[in-house]
């Protein structure tokens, strides 16, 4: 394929994926399915496979395109189906609701009200929304999720009609190398794995080295618990991830280059595998790209789990087919990585932004963002929270307005009270830096940092030694135990944690625990070890009260540390019924026998054995009167 090629195919896929926009072409109407792992957990596949039958059954199979897509962001309301050129926006659809679309909507022309997506508008008023004129939406701005939910993943000629690899194009018809690094440096594009690192700096270093034998690397091993970014862009635009590598082999000098990803991500491998083979097959990938002397070839490797390998020595060495642990640095992966050459390593979202930078200009992403921090970022947004779900917005934009606007705010009338950025290598960000502008800088002003992207809300029923607890489990677990700080350090921080929440603790345990994290930052050899104690350090920092409320009351303010916690029969609302008593699994609730009116109030009919009760909540669920809560 040529540039020319190119261009007729964009061309003439523009008229298709055009109805979408909403002018009528090809097919009177496009019925889009989210197809990520959300919605196909919920059973899009089957709706999707009905609707082609029941198409076919009415025969108007030829006038409407069913068109499976990545996912649209807004997870909390799937599956979700979009209606072009109308723009219908259905949500929670089912299996048994594709009949009806079909038969009122699709051939009578009347959408069916009961599974339109509504919110309340400025009269107060509730009222259908379009999926762009959600609350969800409105304030998003999207560069790398440009195309997941919109086109078809597994059609490469729907992504051609996207612009998609015309950017390739004009780096190899009009761009030498170092002109494409000073442009990814100018766009002040920095890495969106967690570091934060400046892209074309990256680029830099892996072109200075000497001619030969160099790698291109994806880190594609998200591992962070609620996080969901990079899968769902492998998901909904792999071509964006195999163009971009293109763009960075041709910069750095490499032919070559490997995208790890997590075998857990099945639906994300089969489409790579899917958009390579595509690739191959238009002359896009493979040998004289384009027509051009520039060869390049992409080749999958499937990691087995381990949240170390998102490490990228540690990814390298996985890939080499040893055992996946950290090497020491220096020298970097620029000098000596993949099979000891050069290798430039980013991760998905950062090469989802690049294809973009290319075709609009540095200019154009700089002037998104802040001074520091340019371009958007997408947050894995889960939780306590009303919208759960992918969110890109612009550098800077504040917590409050992702929590309380695009999220929705917390459900059921609770109070927000810490958002957990970074994952197990984050930090806890409190309710009264709720305006925080999010960005590299502010994060890590305040102790925390913005990893690579999951963003989990806790309200007010959260603890946060637990939260802290919690991370620090996850992290013993992931450690390679290759260097002590990290494989003996982390372990003793939790160890701490849980002699303060079993109501051991002592007053000296919070600066036993301070000095620790600090030992254990400065002494791991990589980054899992260095950032394991940063929930720790946040939590300590903005939740100290709840700290001591452990040690010194031997009391969990948020009721969740079940040895610091009773259930309570209130003998006020206790009517007697014995359900509660019924439910419990410990045999635990029995009847008081001196139940008498005494001093005219009456003691308690039913009573908790608090030596039996496991804290298992099912006697609250159980209890219609509400008579039962924790203390």
């Amino acid at each position: 394929m040529n540039i020319e090629n190119l261009t007729t195919i964009q061309q003439s896929v523009k008229e298709t994926l055009d109805i979408r926009a909403g002018i009528a072409a090809g097919h009177k109407r496009n019925v889009l399915i989210c197809g990520g792992t959300g919605c196909t957990s919920s059973g899009s596949v089957k709706i999707h496979d009905a609707m082609q039958k029941a198409l076919e059954e009415r025969g108007i199979s030829d006038e409407v395109k069913v068109i499976q897509t990545g996912c649209f962001g807004l997870c909390a309301n799937g599956p979700i189906m979009i209606v072009y050129p109308e723009g219908t926006f259905y949500t929670h659809v089912s299996v048994d609701d594709v009949d009806e679309i079909v038969n009122e909507h699709l051939v009578g022309g009347k959408e069916v009200e009961r599974l339109l997506h509504k919110e309340k508008t400025a009269s107060g008023n509730v009222e259908p929304t379009s999926l762009s004129e959600s609350q969800f939406y409105k304030k998003q701005h999207r560069v790398a999720l440009r195309n997941c939910g919109f086109i078809d993943p597994e059609n490469i000629d729907e992504y051609i009609g996207r612009d998609g690899y015309r950017a390739i194009a004009k780096v190899l018809n009009e761009m030498e190398p170092q002109q494409v690094i000073d442009e990814m440096k100018k766009s002040g594009l920095r890495g969106r794995g967690g570091g934060g690192f400046p892209t074309g700096l990256k680029w830099q270093f892996a072109a200075d080295q000497p001619k030969g034998k160099k790698y291109v690397v994806c880190n594609a091993d998200e591992g962070d618990p609620g996080a969901f970014m990079d899968r769902s862009i492998l998901e909904g635009d792999p071509h964006a991830i195999i163009e971009a590598m293109e763009i960075a082999g041709y910069a750095v000098g490499a032919d070559e280059g490997y995208i790890y990803v997590r075998a857990e991500y099945p639906i994300a491998v089969h489409r790579l595998q899917v958009a390579i083979k595509q690739a191959h097959e238009k002359g896009l990938l493979g040998n004289n790209i384009l027509g051009t002397d520039f060869n390049f070839d992409i080749t999958l490797r499937l990691g087995a789990g381990a949240f170390v390998c998102g490490e990228e020595t540690a990814l390298l060495t996985s890939i080499e087919g040893h055992r996946g642990e950290p090497r020491p640095r220096p020298p970097f992966p620029a000098v000596k990585g993949l099979f000891g050459k050069p290798t430039m390593n980013n991760n998905v979202e950062t090469y989802a932004n690049v294809a973009q930078i290319i075709l609009n200009g540095a200019d154009w992403y700089a002037s998104m963002g802040t001074e520091k921090s340019k371009g958007t970022k997408v947050f894995a947004l889960g939780g306590k929270i009303t919208n759960t779900g992918l969110v890109e917005v612009p550098m800077g934009t504040t917590l409050r307005e992702i929590i309380e606007e695009i999220g929705g705010g917390v459900p059921n009338g609770k109070k927000f009270k810490a958002a957990q950025t970074g994952g197990p290598s984050g930090g806890c960000i409190p309710a009264e830096l709720i305006d925080t502008p999010i960005d590299y800088d502010n994060l890590t002003a305040i102790g925390c940092m913005m990893g690579s992207g999951g963003l989990i809300v806790m309200d007010e029923d959260n603890c946060m030694v637990d939260i802290a607890k919690f991370y620090l489990e996850f992290t013993v677990d992931e450690s390679c135990g290759k260097c002590t700080p990290c494989r003996v350090g982390i372990v003793r921080l939790l160890e701490t944690l849980e002699k303060i929440t079993d109501g051991r603790g002592e007053l000296e345990d919070l600066d036993k625990l301070e000095e620790l994290c600090n030992y254990i930052k400065s002494g791991s050899l990589c980054g899992l070890g260095q950032t394991a104690p940063n929930p720790v350090l946040s939590t300590l920092r903005f939740f100290r009260d709840e700290y001591v409320a452990h040690v010194v009351d031997k009391k969990c303010p948020a009721h969740v540390c079940k040895n610091l916690m009773q259930y309570i029969i209130d003998d006020n609302k206790c009517v007697g019924c014995k359900m509660c008593s019924k439910g419990c699994p410990a045999d635990a609730i029995h009847v008081n026998d001196g139940a008498v009116v005494k001093e005219g109030k009456k003691l308690p009919y039913l009573v908790i054995d608090q030596s039996k009760c496991v804290k298992c909540g099912a006697c609250i669920a159980t209890c219609k009167f509400k008579a039962i809560y924790k203390s």
